[in-house]
């Protein structure tokens, strides 16, 4: 999360790619298997929602980069009382250093639902980035917060987006504090649900990283072949339009469902893996975004597991890119803990990369995502 707005000399998000590590399951692997797991994939930014010290435990001395979650609940708590964000952070944050370098929090509050809570985001997030910073630990730990794209009321084209009227009385003062703090904007952008509200006018290739005619915004004059990257720059126009132009944009959650209900006819395995697989393609480059094109895009992925307690459509717990027995839900490139009916995927590539007869018919394209699958670990492996 905020993590990736450490100095570039020292950055505390390595490369561009991370990992949402969500919980809310009774039949995952343990905290020290998911250390295993995420180890094997070469993944070492990892964001969770919570604070729970059987998973910092596990991460503490591995070298990853944790940011840890303080919970929409405890917001009023910690808005209204120093004395508890100060004990909170000495348990959950003191405790576990150097292993943990961001604190969320809360997640999607504004544009949420509970409009109480929008008052208390900001004191929550000064109370504890004021007891890091009597700590010693504000330059190696940074606050801030995740925002869904409710938070705008528009963003269509990218260059017209601005924050929604109801929301700005919070956000510009929160945005005033995360920039005098070093924090940057976190978006939680998924073009899978953009996709899903209007299927009828948006190209899922466009969503997907496919090759597509893509939109043209006509106010800037760019082009954009795929959704994720008019989404972040929709973020840094309304950024602009707010007076933070300066201010970078890190996509802390993305993805898409590899199941869904009758009503998401999108929520596939194919499209899971071509989105997941594309994003990796496009994270590797180490490029910006057409508005932003210094600003290397760095995104966690959503998510680690499929969690089968969340409430919602069945979407909801179909994101991870691992099954509950920690074997691949799709190929992307990773190895589970254990061999699963997707590695016959891995397996056919193999076969044709000793049978190039075959890479002119049917399983041309196949070799050649086996290919990308290499040349991506291998690049993934250097910037890790």
């Amino acid at each position: 999360l905020s993590c990736a707005a450490a100095s570039l000399a020292d950055p505390a998000f390595v490369g561009t790619y991370g990992i949402n590590y969500g919980r809310i399951a009774d039949n995952i692997p343990s905290p020290d298997e998911v250390v295993t797991l995420l180890r094997s994939a070469k993944i070492r930014n990892v964001r969770i929602y919570d604070a729970d010290h059987s998973v910092l435990t596990a991460f503490s001395g591995t070298g990853f980069k944790l940011v840890i979650g303080l919970p929409n609940g405890f917001l009023k708590d910690m808005s209204s009382n120093a004395s508890n964000a100060m004990s909170w952070v000495k348990d959950n944050v003191q405790k576990f250093m150097p292993g943990i370098c961001g604190v969320a929090i809360g997640n999607e509050v504004l544009g949420g639902s509970d409009v109480e809570l929008y008052g208390a985001l900001l004191g929550a997030a000064k109370n504890i980035h004021s007891a890091l910073n009597q700590l010693g630990l504000s330059d190696a730990v940074q606050v801030s917060t995740a925002h869904s794209q409710a938070v705008f009321s528009n963003s269509y084209p990218p260059s017209s987006c601005v924050f929604a009227e109801n929301i700005a009385q919070y956000m510009k003062p929160l945005l005033q504090f995360f920039w005098e703090a070093g924090s940057p904007f976190c978006l939680n952008a998924y073009p899978f649900l953009d996709y899903m509200n209007d299927p009828a006018s948006i190209d899922i290739n466009y969503a997907l990283f496919q090759k597509t005619k893509g939109i043209f915004d006509p106010k800037t004059e760019l082009h954009y072949d795929n959704m994720l990257d008019a989404q972040i720059d929709a973020a840094y126009a309304a950024l602009e339009d707010a007076g933070f132009d300066k201010m970078e944009v890190i996509v802390t959650e993305t993805g898409w469902a590899s199941k869904g209900d009758g009503n998401e006819a999108a929520a596939t395995p194919e499209n899971a893996r071509t989105y997941n697989f594309n994003l990796r393609k496009r994270l590797a480059k180490k490029k910006g975004t057409p508005r932003r094109p210094k600003n290397i895009v760095k995104a966690y992925i959503f998510a680690i597991f499929n969690e089968n307690l969340k409430p919602g459509p069945t979407s909801e717990r179909n994101f991870g890119l691992f099954k509950p027995d920690g074997s691949i839900s799709y190929d992307v490139g990773y190895k589970g803990l254990k061999s699963s009916s997707a590695d016959s995927v891995v397996m056919s590539l193999k076969v044709n990369m000793y049978f190039p007869f075959n890479l002119f018919a049917s399983h041309y394209f196949p070799y050649r995502q086996y290919l990308e699958l290499l040349v991506l670990n291998a690049v993934f492996a250097h910037l890790h």
